[in-house]
């Protein structure tokens, strides 16, 4: 594995990253059971939907708290650092209809040495499972060909719905969260102001790094360096640990030794009232943790491999077969 000043995940909606193969999901987790369970027949509710998939999952789940005088960086929860397995129990804690997958499309281009790696897991709304007719599939896609071909703008979430998307990393079965980032649509008529959406996130992260106004969205970063001091508009840190994306749940995040912690915020306003917000982002992201964790996880899995072969020519030397000359 070869790794440079600056590593990026992969993480653009639809992109796909050759990876050192899937994730392996906890025995007896709800994680475990939305990707090992055998599709049930029928229609299904929503809520029948989610307690198939999360099995005996219980909440509220376990939160680890910053340490002292350590920025604030979590995610309704969710902070670099987090066990996949908690990581993923907080997710689902915080809306009963959202279910944990697996994520196996999108990672580190990296050697596993044929290890199994969990590289990160996505969080949806649970969906009614409704068995449609081939008519009706026909028209779903003639539909949507035709909203590709007027360039409509289509969003994957419903006004009360959110998303997740959670990158980790570590050795097999010890893997930590690097990023997290969340998507969260307002519902109809209870959408809020952007002045207060403003207020609540200084109010829990703090003044930004940086604030930026846009046509359409507004924008807000929190930056520190690896020793977790607040990173100045005057620091020459300043430009390389900012990196718009990073509150995307289906957009591209960076990793580098010369930043530490990093939060994103993106608002975006409705359509017809500029002065009200429709749907929020917020991401967050180790970048020198995530940095280390993959270098480590790739020299780990290396002198794995490499005691694998020491091993296989050991008993060689005691049971090879020998060549008929």
């Amino acid at each position: 594995m070869h790794i440079r000043h600056l590593i990026i995940i992969a993480l653009a909606s639809g992109t796909l990253v050759a990876c050192g193969g899937g994730k392996q999901p906890v025995p007896g987790s709800g994680l475990a059971r939305t990707s090992q369970a055998t599709p049930s027949l029928g229609d299904a509710s929503a809520e029948q939907v989610v307690a198939q998939a999360r099995g005996d999952m219980h909440c509220p789940a376990g939160f680890t708290a910053n340490p002292p005088g350590a920025p604030v960086d979590d995610i309704v929860g969710v902070r670099p650092g987090m066990s996949y397995e908690q990581a993923a129990q907080v997710v689902m804690c915080s809306n009963p209809l959202l279910v944990v997958t697996p994520e196996n499309s999108r990672g580190f281009d990296m050697q596993t040495y044929g290890q199994k790696l969990r590289q990160g897991f996505t969080a949806r709304f649970a969906e009614p499972r409704v068995h449609k007719t081939g008519r009706q599939i026909m028209q779903d896609m003639e539909h949507n060909a035709m909203d590709r071909g007027m360039n409509a703008v289509r969003h994957d979430l419903k006004p009360g719905q959110s998303k997740w998307f959670v990158s980790s990393m570590g050795m097999p079965g010890k893997e930590k969260v690097i990023s997290a980032a969340r998507e969260q649509w307002f519902e109809e008529g209870r959408n809020p102001t952007i002045a207060s959406v403003e207020q609540s996130l200084i109010a829990k992260y703090g003044v930004p790094t940086r604030q930026m106004d846009h046509s359409g969205y507004h924008m807000l970063s929190w930056a520190y360096d690896p020793q977790g001091q607040r990173i100045s508009a005057t620091s020459p840190s300043f430009s390389p640990c900012w990196n718009a994306g990073t509150a995307d749940p289906d957009a591209s995040v960076s990793l580098s030794t010369d930043c530490g912690i990093v939060i994103e915020a993106i608002v975006n306003e409705l359509r017809d009232n500029p002065a009200l917000g429709q749907y929020l982002q917020v991401g967050v992201v180790d970048k020198a943790g995530g940095y280390r964790l993959l270098t480590d996880t790739g020299h780990g899995l290396q002198a794995m491999d490499a005691a694998r072969r020491a091993r296989q020519v050991r008993e060689a030397s005691k049971n090879a077969q020998a060549p008929q000359l």
